[in-house]
């Protein structure tokens, strides 16, 4: 297995020995030439504190071509998939530059990425405990929730600034219905859904609820309700959108996970519906795992193990995998290098097909995928860095250093109708 220390932007190149890793002077960027001898064919990087220009680079032997915004056509899935394919692009977004937009929950900063070469390229404020970074329903605009802030930042995806500050309460996360007609600031200190202006953010209406730590939802596929987990009592809620109210609550049951979280509950993340429109899956930090919802009835059904701190869930761009991010510790904070990993699970038959690993561990959280799918971009919560995994190799393609905790990243322009908020929950 190889091992490369990058130099710092600007620094010497290191000295390589024959046969090993070479740098580019100009960049200072290490690339490993390819497999070890025993076949291994991953490079963990070393690198200095993070700045601008600064990036290190897992390429397992081959180059990095710059994925395609609009995507290659693909041929329509056997099975119901109802998000946006890699041959869906918007119109809205013929414009937008590409880049990776990346939020610090401390440090009151976005980075700004160019995926083409993996280097920071930029960084402006947006407000105290920085989360995530929201596509708008028409994709026209990036949201940067700031919630402790009472902050929206919104970035023109043309240029790739920021504009001014919109002050909006506790804007833990950020959705959309799926007409585009309002906005949902989820208010995750004040355990409240509150309805607003797509656009100005002028609340219309809230939704008070005893969703404690209320954070990430989706919609149900008619989109009559969407239902949300609560993370700090182990619960998800199920909200009527034609009646604008509560409809049900369940607790998670933990028992057919065999683990037992010290907390005496599940502690849910990330939830998606399944691409036929049929399942919620939920991931849970405690219990290793994600657990899986039966959209009709809003009962529990099933429990699929995929690793520890299971957190981020992102479906494939022609529906038939979801790719759960595990954190790689139940601790909220960290530590650092925890055991994460992206798990792929095959929704057709809800078995994990395949587990990719992060050399010497790693704290893989939100993100996105490429346009093309063939990359899957992640925020490093408790190492500093972004991970860039290869999605058809199914490894880790790039450690890219940003300074501390960097969470919910999100990869644009994006495929699809239009957003529903969150990363990229793409249409």
């Amino acid at each position: 297995m190889a091992t490369a220390t990058l130099a710092a932007c600007g620094g010497p190149a290191p000295s390589v020995a024959a046969g090993g890793p070479t740098t580019t002077a100009a960049t200072g960027v290490t690339v490993d030439p390819g497999p070890s001898d025993d076949g291994a064919g991953t490079s963990t990087v070393t690198a200095p504190a993070p700045a601008i220009g600064t990036t290190s680079i897992v390429t397992g032997g081959k180059a990095l071509p710059p994925s395609n915004p609009a995507g290659p056509a693909t041929t329509a899935p056997a099975r119901a998939n109802i998000y946006a394919g890699s041959g869906t692009p918007n119109p809205a977004t013929a414009g937008a530059r590409y880049l990776v937009y990346v939020p610090h929950e401390v440090g009151n900063i976005t980075m700004v990425i160019d995926p083409t070469t993996f280097r920071v390229v930029d960084r402006f404020t947006t407000g105290a405990e920085s989360q995530h970074v929201i596509p708008s329903w028409d994709m026209r605009t990036l949201y940067v929730a700031a919630s402790r802030g009472d902050l929206l930042t919104p970035i023109d995806p043309t240029t790739g600034k920021a504009g001014p500050g919109i002050k909006v309460e506790d804007p833990y996360n950020l959705y959309f219905l799926p007409d585009g007609s309002e906005a949902i600031v989820v208010e995750e200190g004040n355990k409240t859904l509150t309805f607003t202006d797509p656009h100005t953010f002028a609340v219309h209406s809230r939704i008070p609820t005893t969703c404690a730590g209320i954070n990430h939802l989706d919609f149900s596929a008619d989109a009559t309700f969407l239902v949300a987990t609560c993370e700090f009592d182990g619960s998800l809620i199920k909200v009527d959108l034609v009646k604008r109210a509560v409809a049900g609550k369940i607790q998670i049951d933990t028992g057919p996970s065999g683990v037992a979280s010290p907390k005496g509950r599940a502690q849910p993340q990330d939830l998606r519906l399944s691409a036929d429109g049929t399942t919620f899956y939920v991931a849970d930090l405690e219990t290793e795992g994600v657990y899986l919802i039966d959209a009709a009835t809003f009962r529990q059904t099933g429990y699929v193990r995929t690793g520890m701190g299971a957190h981020g869930l992102y479906p494939s761009r022609d529906g038939t995998k979801l790719y759960v991010v595990n954190r790689g510790t139940p601790i909220v904070g960290g530590p650092p290098r925890g055991k994460g990993s992206v798990a792929v699970l095959d929704m057709a038959t809800n078995t994990v097909t395949a587990t990719w690993d992060i050399p010497g561990g790693g704290s893989p959280d939100m993100g996105n995928l490429t346009p093309d799918g063939t990359q899957l971009w992640l925020g490093g919560r408790y190492d500093s860095e972004v991970y860039v995994f290869d999605t058809a190799a199914g490894k880790l393609l790039a450690r890219i250093p940003v300074g501390s905790h960097p969470h919910g990243l999100t990869v644009w322009p994006q495929p699809g109708r239009f957003s529903l908020g969150h990363t990229g929950n793409m249409r």
